[in-house]
């Protein structure tokens, strides 16, 4: 039996609108089970996940891990689409309750195995631990809101100086390309998913794209500056796949969710993928891509009115990285202050009985992939 595969994503992400969810994108409500997993920091909830996750992959499952935008290490979901059963992470920012109990989703709480009098007994460091990290985050989502404001300066300079004539020709040939390779499917509403490919995480800026992408052969690699038109130009795929009745997967861009960072088109192998700055990879780490066609709108910039706001553009570049690191900075320092509060959780935790907990919802997965399999 061969391994399954493994892409990882951002179900949620830090961004100038403070925390973002697409967690309702994770996976349909109409699914075989959802899990809710309920329980303090340092508990097991991301290690329960992950052994699961693993053990799917192990038996040939192909795997989602839906990975946390405030701990590199940590993961919000696991997501096993061939049976449609997700693992989910129920608590705080990213909250989630059941919403067809019983029939479709349930609560695993974790709180039914700790030690409520060694809790008791750190009391005051849990609720200063929390309160340290709710103020880092609210300075977090102060400077990122900044950093928007101050992109959005920038990009004016950039848009103006555009020639928008060139950038939709541009676009107009790739479409025609992808044209050329569709078989429309008239469906009514064809599903399109969203979620963050990359995020602003304490590590800094992080992309899955390289394990998203897999199982793509054609990738369009698109560069330049804020306001070049890069968002502009993959809204147009979307909605050109969308109107031909193709399934999407829609990528936001961490910093502005508003705006998309890449689109990703299944049936056609096809993806349209922002390769620039601050969340750059490279194209060569994707497994399986065969065409890349690079499209840098930098190209495209006058000159002439790049040099009139050559001095305004200065500022605004190393104003937003002033505002973007001083985010990302107090990102870091929330998870170290996290990471302090799961020191008082820990030795309150009874790990053998939540590690039996998870062998028994493993059991019940296999369970299900069993009923698949008939």
């Amino acid at each position: 039996m061969s391994k399954g595969t493994l892409k990882s994503f951002f179900p949620g992400g830090n961004t100038s609108q403070g925390f973002y969810s697409f967690y309702d994108y994770m996976i349909e409500q109409d699914a075989t089970r959802i899990f809710c997993i309920k329980g303090g920091p340092g508990v097991g909830k991301s290690s329960m996940m992950r052994k699961i996750g693993e053990a799917m992959l192990e038996k040939g499952y192909d795997v989602e891990f839906h990975c946390c935008s405030s701990d590199n290490g940590s993961l919000d979901g696991v997501h096993i689409p061939a049976i449609g059963v997700a693992l989910l992470d129920g608590t705080a920012p990213h909250v989630v309750d059941p919403k067809n109990p019983g029939a479709v989703d349930e609560i695993v709480h974790l709180g039914d195995f700790w030690d409520e009098a060694k809790l008791r007994a750190n009391k005051e460091n849990v609720l200063e631990c929390n309160a340290r990290v709710g103020k880092l985050f609210k300075i977090a989502y102060a400077s990122l809101k900044e950093a928007g404001c101050i992109i959005e300066e920038w990009e004016s300079y950039i848009t103006e100086a555009q020639d928008w004539a060139q950038v939709n020709k541009i676009a107009f040939e790739v479409l025609c390309e992808l044209e050329g390779r569709c078989t429309p499917q008239f469906q009514a509403y064809p599903k399109s998913r969203h979620l963050f490919a990359s995020a602003i995480t304490p590590k800094g800026p992080v992309t899955n794209f390289p394990s998203i992408l897999q199982g793509t052969t054609k990738l369009y690699s698109i560069q330049g500056l804020p306001g070049s038109g890069k968002s502009t130009f993959i809204q147009r795929i979307a909605q050109w796949a969308s109107a031909r009745g193709l399934e999407t997967e829609v990528y936001h861009r961490p910093l502005s969710p508003s705006k998309l960072d890449g689109v990703v088109i299944p049936s056609l192998k096809t993806a349209i993928v922002n390769t620039g700055l601050p969340f750059t990879f490279s194209p060569m780490a994707v497994n399986g891509l065969v065409d890349v066609v690079a499209i840098d709108l930098n190209d495209y910039l006058g000159q002439d009115t790049l040099q009139t706001y050559a001095s305004e553009i200065d500022g605004a570049t190393t104003r937003f990285r002033t505002a973007f690191n001083r985010g990302s900075d107090c990102i870091a320092k929330a998870k170290a202050e996290h990471d302090r509060l799961e020191t008082f959780y820990i030795p309150a935790m009874d790990f053998a009985a939540i590690n039996k907990k998870g062998d028994e919802l493993l059991e019940r997965i296999l369970g299900y992939a069993k009923e698949f399999a008939k």
